[in-house]
């Protein structure tokens, strides 16, 4: 075993800490004031929510996730319903399963449009809500959101971001 090193002598103590504290507390980078940019940042959220039911209610749930989620991915996740930890905590869903890809479209300030496959068959209020709520927030724009549902040749229909509880 080698002999522990010698304590540095009480006199370079002092000088020591000072030095070290002033590397540590000076980074090289000048302050600078709140510098106006433009407009603020929409596009994608960093965490996901879906809206799913809870003793007949649609309630907001949040996903934290690695990757930003667009709309396509939020209308994909939602028809797959709540998971484990959702259901265990009393989530349900009022959507059915797809029976194909829907097409997902912005089709101007504020508007999105859903179109679900064929055979997908008549939606319950609640399901619509929870599509269209899902919708509106995964678009991440402050502005309301007016989402139409649509199956070609079937029905259509359509919501407002208003109208989702937060």
């Amino acid at each position: 075993m080698s002999p522990a090193p010698a304590p540095a002598p009480r006199s370079l103590r002092p000088a020591l800490l000072c030095t070290t504290a002033l590397l540590l507390a000076s980074c090289g980078i000048p302050e600078s004031g709140v510098v106006e940019t433009g407009e603020p940042a929409t596009g994608i959220r960093p965490a996901q929510v879906s809206y799913f039911v809870s003793e007949g209610t649609l309630v907001p749930v949040r996903r934290r996730g690695f990757a930003p989620v667009d709309i396509e991915t939020a209308v994909a996740t939602v028809f797959q319903g709540p998971d484990a930890r959702e259901r265990r905590s009393g989530m349900t869903t009022q959507l059915p399963p797809l029976t194909g890809a829907p097409s997902v479209r912005a089709v101007g300030d504020g508007e999105v449009t859903v179109e679900l496959p064929q055979g997908i068959g008549t939606l319950t209020e609640t399901a619509v809500a929870q599509l269209i709520c899902t919708v509106a927030y995964a678009r991440f724009d402050s502005a309301p959101t007016t989402v139409t549902v649509t199956v070609p040749g079937a029905w259509q229909t359509e919501g407002s971001s208003d109208s989702c509880p937060s």
